[in-house]
């Protein structure tokens, strides 16, 4: 059977544009489900998967949530129910892309859905909230977010240009072949930030010359939350993570926090991992937000959206525990290989982070939590130093050639 689009929306406010955008979809020649969000009426006959069924699937059936209205709530139950029935239609084989449109309640639903489904599977959300921070809805996942310029509430030229585009989007999406799949290429997880690019592409070019497939993720919060999400997911085979400044923005409030459990999934999974403290050096903050304690650290301007926070001493020391406490749960082997003339491009002798001895206070700390079989290897050179990146680069592949 050939699989189908699946259209999310709220057919009691938004019929008339889901309507047409399924008629897009059918006249360039797929098939479609449609199903019901909304909760002010019952379905319309015409949808294949009713709101009554969402509600339940979500935990709770609908004339609950109609009764005690509670339009925070009600959201929450159709979005996940709205996730669960995705899912299983996924899982059955049935669907092969997911689009949805709203506004504020209708993003949060569509989006909820599609981050159930792994990464390739089209997903294209048409949304009046696509022109701000998107991260809510995004997370980890590739789901393309349209912005719907107007508001969608009724059709007009723009919202009907603007849905055709959508249509459009969705259908090449789904009916792009897939190439020839890459076997017997292990997939490595790299993790980079701008100033650990050197390291990174050197590393990288080695791991990639010996047959693997290198995957980087840029060290921004999102890109570290995904990284652990592929590995908890079993994608990734070996890890080389080279940029965990993640951990001090989590630590001080930084903008590029990956949240509580970066640093951990590898571990847990068992895989092997060499890990360097690339950019732990400092913290990201968007210039006018910037915490009042830290008003008279000594900072640097990255770029006109990012000014990052030098890490002092004492920080420094609750980070060497907070990496050290990570790492000793880990199941698999792991390394940790220390740059000592810099953890990041701004921290070698004449740039503004230098700063050996705040450097040391990490190191030392570190060495002292950690486990005996965890080695931490010192090197005398600078993090972006070609004969550093060779040295993480073949310690990895050590562990590989073990496994």
């Amino acid at each position: 059977m050939e699989k189908s689009i699946l259209i999310i929306g709220t057919f009691d406010t938004k019929a008339e544009e889901l309507n047409f955008l399924r008629d897009q979809i059918l006249a360039r020649g797929l098939n479609v489900w449609t199903l019901d969000a909304g909760i002010l009426q019952p379905s319309p006959e015409y949808v294949d998967i009713s709101n009554e069924r969402v509600a339940v699937a979500g935990g709770q059936p609908l004339h609950e949530l109609v009764t005690r209205r509670d339009r925070g709530k009600a959201v929450g139950i159709m979005a996940q129910g709205a996730a669960q029935v995705a899912r299983e239609l996924f899982d059955r084989d049935e669907i092969s892309g997911v689009i949805s449109l709203g506004g504020g309640s209708g993003t949060v639903i569509g989006t909820r859905a599609m981050r159930t489904l792994p990464v390739g599977i089209p997903k294209v959300m048409v949304s009046t909230m696509a022109s701000g921070n998107v991260r809510l809805y995004v997370g980890t996942s590739d789901i393309c977010m349209l912005h719907s310029v107007v508001d969608i509430s009724g059709l007009n030229r723009i919202t009907q240009k603007i849905l055709r585009n959508a249509a459009a989007a969705i259908c090449g999406m789904v009916g792009e072949k897939e190439p020839p799949a890459q076997e017997g290429r292990p997939l490595i997880a790299v993790s980079m930030f701008g100033v650990t690019t050197p390291c990174v592409t050197e590393a990288r070019k080695i791991l990639e010359e010996k047959g693997y497939e290198v995957l980087v993720f840029h060290a921004n919060g999102p890109g570290g939350m995904a990284m652990e999400q592929l590995i908890a997911e079993g994608h990734i085979q070996a890890v080389l993570d080279i940029s965990t400044t993640e951990l001090a923005d989590e630590f001080l409030g930084g903008k590029c926090s990956a949240g509580p459990h970066r640093l951990e999934k590898a571990g847990e999974m068992g895989i092997p991992q060499v890990v360097v403290p690339g950019a732990m050096d400092m913290v990201n903050y968007f210039p006018d937000a910037i915490p009042p304690q830290f008003r008279n650290r000594l900072f640097h301007v990255h770029n006109p959206a990012t000014t990052l926070m030098r890490t002092n001493e004492e920080e420094n020391c609750k980070l060497g525990e907070i990496m050290a406490v990570k790492l000793s749960r880990a199941k698999g082997p792991v390394a940790v290989y220390i740059p000592l003339r810099g953890f990041s491009a701004i921290d070698s002798p004449g740039q503004p982070f230098y700063s050996p001895e705040a450097n040391r206070v990490f190191i030392e700390t570190l060495k002292k939590n950690l486990p005996s079989n965890i080695p931490v290897v010192e090197k005398d050179a600078h993090i972006n130093d070609p004969s550093f990146s060779r040295e993480t680069a073949q310690a990895l592949l050590r562990f590989l050639r073990l496994s």
